[in-house]
């Protein structure tokens, strides 16, 4: 088992793999080695969703392998405190992104709070979507396609946009009240 790693490696600490990783990929795999396990049962225990854990779990990684840099060791040499202080903020984000994607969609008609929709939909319908889409302003068309079908995090929204998340926030919820008003849906 301790044959793929490099000699002294189960030595180091959790900080000392993660400043070497800064320049040492190998490194990084050593304390995704150590904490993947562990990270994939803390999600999977909270959402009962063994291939949403999974995302999770990669989507945790990611964020430590770009943010290594700016880890402090605050706990004795352990990256556990700091690594799990980003999988809660994945699951918070996951939990809030999937809460307003249900919102969205339900403001659409695209789904019933009682039980979901089964029919098909009308002929033209797309059509009628593409040019709903068309009639909103430049600013408003953009926010509501990098959201809803790009599926961006407000953050990454406000970046591409160049405005404050409250202002991508803003951009995106007018332009969904906007096309529901040209859809012939109810306004809130």
């Amino acid at each position: 088992m301790g044959s793929d790693r490099p000699m002294g490696e189960e030595r180091r600490t959790d900080a000392q793999l993660l400043a070497a990783a800064r320049t040492d990929a190998d490194a990084f795999h050593a304390i995704y080695q150590r904490y993947a396990q562990r990270t994939f049962v803390f999600f999977e225990r909270r959402t009962h969703n063994r291939e949403a854990s999974f995302e999770l779990t990669a989507e945790t990684f990611a964020r430590a392998w770009l943010s290594r840099r700016t880890f402090r060791d605050l706990a004795g040499g352990s990256v556990g405190p700091w690594l799990f202080a980003i999988a809660r903020r994945v699951l918070i984000a996951s939990v809030e992104k999937h809460r307003l994607e249900f919102e969205a969609r339900e403001r659409l008609g695209v789904l019933s709070k009682r039980e979901p929709v089964e029919a098909e939909p009308e002929p033209g319908w797309l059509d009628d979507l593409s040019d709903a889409m068309e009639s909103l302003p430049p600013s408003q068309r953009q926010a509501v396609q990098l959201r809803v079908v790009h599926e961006l995090s407000y953050q990454q929204l406000a970046a591409s946009l160049g405005c404050s998340q409250t202002a991508a926030r803003i951009r995106v919820s007018r332009g969904l009240s906007a096309l529901r008003n040209v859809m012939g849906g109810e306004a809130r």
